[in-house]
């Protein structure tokens, strides 16, 4: 009989898709080191960019319950309605969301140039969301994390 530790550390569903969240935050980091020539490890702890993490970890998971439960299991079922339901929202409320940040950003600095005195409200957090693109390439890190995890481990 294991102990709830024992059963936590060794739930592979949840580390592969923690490796996989992990490791697209970690090629956000690079690509943006790559494509724009610099060092933003901030970016590690950001969310929106490419590619989606939170893609990645639902994809890892989701992939991972289905390997190991067929695509006929209930447990897959939950995760792959889960999945969907993250991802729809990825790319659009969190996104519509982060388009609106820009807009808000724009009008408060045409503001700021009329008013000027007393008026400095923060700008608001534009990468929230992610495109289609953003949310496949997480998705693919995912799916092919859980291959590796499921099949090689």
């Amino acid at each position: 009989m294991t102990t709830p530790l024992e059963d936590l550390l060794g739930n592979r569903w949840l580390w592969t898709a923690i490796l996989a969240s992990t490791g697209a935050q970690v090629l956000k980091v690079l690509l943006i080191l790559l494509l724009e020539r610099r060092w933003r490890p901030a970016a590690f702890m950001e969310t929106g960019g490419m590619p989606s993490s939170h893609s990645a970890m639902v994809a890892a998971l989701t992939t991972g319950v289905a390997l190991e439960f067929g695509l006929g299991s209930p447990l897959f079922a939950a995760s792959a309605v889960f999945t969907l339901i993250v991802m729809y929202d990825a790319t659009g409320v969190r996104h519509s969301s982060g388009m609106q940040a820009r807009l808000l950003n724009e009008l408060v600095e045409e503001l700021r140039a009329v008013v000027r005195e007393g008026f400095a409200p923060l700008p608001l957090r534009v990468l929230l969301g992610h495109t289609y693109l953003e949310v496949l390439v997480g998705t693919l890190i995912g799916i092919g994390m859980a291959f590796v995890a499921f099949r090689v481990l």
